[in-house]
C-alpha cells in the first residue's frame, strides 16, 4: 500500500511530482493542484499520432485539439474546435475545413499548415490507430497531395471515394486526429522518426494543458496552457499511478487525492451516498473480452471457441465481482452505439461445453496460458474464469501483467488466450467492426494490424459483410447489417465478449466540472476547477 508520505513526496529525482515546494503542513491536496489516484500502466507513448490505448487518448485529449470533437452531452453529434465549419462538394470526395482561431502552448495560432502535417503524420507514422484516418484512402505515398493547406485558415481533405462527412467527422474527432504545432516538432525530429522520440514525452499542442512530465507507471504532470481553453484556478494536474484500488479509498479519503479513477464495486459501496464525496458515473464505450490466438492448436478449433462461451458465469462473475462496473455484454459493439445489439445468447451449461469438448476431440481438455492485466477486476475475473474452464478440462495457467505488458505480447502475437479490454475509437459501428472482422493481411508482418490480427483471426465473409456494411448508403439497412454480422460473429469467432464498462470517478465535494464521456479517451479536465 502506498503510504501518504509517498504519495506526497513521490520520486527524489523527479521533485516537480512532489509538493516539496509547499513547506507549509496541510490536511488536503493545495486549491491549485488536483491530485487524481489513477492506474497509468498501459501507456506505452503519449505521441497523439503513435498511441492506441484509451488512458494515452485521455492524456492526450488534454493536451490537443482536433478539429472536431463529440458532443459531451450526445457523443451522436459534432462539434467544431478547431475547425470552425465545413463543407464537401458534389463529388462528395473534396472535404473543406475553415479554422477557427485557436492557439498553441507557444502562443503561436493554429494554422492550415499544421492541421495539414498533423493529419499527414498520423498517415506517414502508421501507428496502431492510423487505420481511423487511412480508411479513407489516405497513404504516406499520396497524403501529401490529399490533405493540403490552401491558405492559413483552409484545409481540405479528399478522400479515395464519395464518403458521408459524418462518418469522416466522426473519425477525425478520434485520438489520432489530435493537432500538433508543425514548426515545433519539426524541430525536434531525430533521423527519420518524425518527432515521436520527442514527443513521446513532451507535447506540442493548443489543449487546455501542457504535459510537464511523464515518469511510465509513476506519474504524470500537466500545467495550464496559457494560450488554452481553460479558465479555471487549477495551475496543475498530477496524475499518480496507484495500482491498488484500496489504496486509492485511502488517499481519496484522508484527502491525499481529489479523485481517484478506478475504485471497484467493492470500493464504491465504501463511499456511495457518503457526505464529502461525489460519485460520477458513465457507461462507456469499453470492453472486456477474451482472445484466444488461432495459432494455438487447439484454441483455433470453433468447438473449442463455443465451449469456452458456455462454459464461463457471465451472470455470476457480474453480480458476485463487478456488481458497479460492468454489466455483461456479448457483442463486438457496445451498447450506446448504433446498431449494437443487446442480447446476451451465452450463459454457464457446463453439460453443453463439455459436448463441444468431446466434438472437437478434446474430452479430456488441455492446458493452456492466459495472459491478463494485474489490476482489478482482472486478477478476480480471471480467478473466475479459471474455474469455470477447469470444470470442462481446460487447465488455465494465470499470467498477469501490467497493462502495457499485456498489450505488447499481444502484439507481438505471443499470447495463447488473453483477457482484455478494446475502446471504441469513434461514434459509427465501422470503428469496432473494421478492428474485429477486417484483417486483409494476416502475415507477421502485415502493415496493418487490427484487433484480430493479433490473434491469427482472419474470415472472409465477416470482412466482406463489414465492408458492404460500411458502405451502405441507407440508414436503417445499415444498422440492420451490423446487427446480424454481430449475432453471427458471437457464434463463430474466437472472442469472448464478456462485460461493458461503466466508468466511475469518485471526487472530493470541493471538485466541480469533471466529467465522464462515452469514450473514455475523451474525458477531459478543461472544465474542472476545485473550490
Amino acid at each position: 500500500m502506498i503510504s501518504r508520505r509517498q504519495l506526497l513526496i513521490g520520486s527524489a529525482v523527479v521533485p516537480v511530482l512532489s509538493y516539496l515546494d509547499l513547506t507549509q503542513a496541510f490536511a488536503d491536496t493545495p486549491k491549485d493542484i488536483l491530485v487524481v489516484a489513477q492506474q497509468l500502466d498501459n501507456i506505452t507513448t503519449l505521441d497523439p499520432h503513435a498511441n492506441y490505448e484509451a488512458l494515452a487518448g485521455e492524456i492526450c485529449t488534454n493536451l490537443y485539439q482536433n478539429l472536431v470533437v463529440p458532443d459531451p452531452e450526445d457523443a451522436s453529434n459534432i462539434q467544431p474546435v478547431i475547425a470552425e465549419s465545413w463543407s464537401v462538394d458534389d463529388s462528395g470526395k473534396v472535404f473543406t475545413f475553415k479554422l477557427a482561431d485557436q492557439t498553441f502552448s507557444t502562443g503561436n495560432p493554429v494554422t492550415a499548415e499544421d492541421v495539414a502535417y498533423s493529419l499527414q503524420r498520423a498517415i506517414k507514422i502508421n501507428g496502431g490507430a492510423a487505420f481511423i484516418i487511412g480508411q479513407f484512402g489516405f497513404t504516406p505515398d499520396n497524403v501529401d497531395q490529399t490533405i493540403v493547406a490552401v491558405d492559413d485558415k483552409t484545409v481540405t481533405l479528399t478522400t479515395a471515394e464519395p464518403t458521408a462527412i459524418s462518418f469522416l467527422l466522426y473519425c477525425l474527432s478520434a485520438s489520432v486526429g489530435a493537432i500538433v504545432e508543425k514548426a515545433v516538432v519539426e524541430a525536434h525530429v531525430e533521423g527519420d522518426d518524425m518527432g515521436k522520440g520527442w514527443l513521446n514525452k513532451n507535447s506540442a499542442g493548443s489543449g487546455p494543458f501542457v504535459l510537464q512530465v511523464w515518469k511510465p507507471s509513476e506519474a504524470i504532470s500537466l500545467t495550464v496552457n496559457a494560450h488554452g481553453p481553460y479558465t479555471g484556478d487549477i495551475k496543475r494536474i498530477l496524475v499518480r499511478h496507484v495500482a491498488d484500488p484500496s489504496s486509492q479509498l485511502l488517499m481519496l479519503q484522508k484527502g491525499d487525492v481529489d479523485i481517484a479513477r478506478n475504485l471497484t464495486s467493492e470500493q464504491l459501496t465504501q463511499v456511495e451516498g457518503v457526505d464529502g464525496f461525489n460519485m460520477i458515473r458513465q457507461e462507456v464505450a469499453a470492453l472486456m473480452l477474451i482472445s484466444l490466438n488461432q495459432d494455438n492448436e487447439y484454441l483455433s478449433k470453433p468447438e473449442v471457441w463455443q465451449a469456452i462461451k458456455w462454459a464461463l458465469d457471465y451472470e455470476g462473475m457480474q453480480k458476485n465481482i463487478v456488481p458497479m462496473t460492468y454489466a455483461v455484454h456479448q457483442s463486438f459493439e457496445p451498447s450506446g452505439i448504433p446498431g449494437a445489439v443487446s442480447e446476451n445468447p451465452f450463459h454457464q451449461d457446463i453439460d453443453k461445453a463439455k459436448a463441444l469438448m468431446e466434438k472437437a476431440g478434446l474430452a479430456d481438455g488441455f492446458e493452456i496460458t492466459m495472459d491478463h492485466y494485474s489490476n482489478q477486476p482482472y486478477p478476480d475475473i480471471a480467478q473466475a474464469v479459471q474455474a469455470s474452464l477447469g470444470q470442462i478440462g481446460i487447465k488455465v495457467n494465470l499470467l498477469a501483467g501490467e497493462n502495457r505488458q499485456v498489450l505488447t505480447k499481444m502484439r507481438a502475437r505471443q499470447h495463447q488466450m488473453a483477457m482484455s479490454s478494446w475502446g471504441t475509437d469513434y461514434f459509427d459501428p465501422n470503428a469496432n467492426a473494421e478492428v474485429f472482422c477486417i484483417n486483409e493481411d494476416n502475415s507477421d508482418d502485415a502493415k496493418d494490424r487490427p484487433f484480430i490480427w493479433r490473434s491469427h483471426f482472419q474470415n472472409a465473409d465477416f470482412a466482406a459483410r463489414a465492408k458492404a456494411a460500411r458502405d451502405e448508403k441507407d440508414p436503417a439497412t445499415r444498422l440492420e447489417m451490423y446487427e446480424s454480422l454481430q449475432r453471427d460473429y458471437m457464434q463463430n469467432s474466437p472472442f469472448a465478449f464478456m462485460f461493458q464498462k461503466t466508468d466511475t470517478a469518485v471526487c472530493r465535494t470541493d471538485v466541480h466540472g469533471f466529467r465522464l464521456q462515452v469514450f473514455s479517451s475523451s474525458n477531459t479536465y478543461q472544465e474542472t476547477t476545485k473550490s
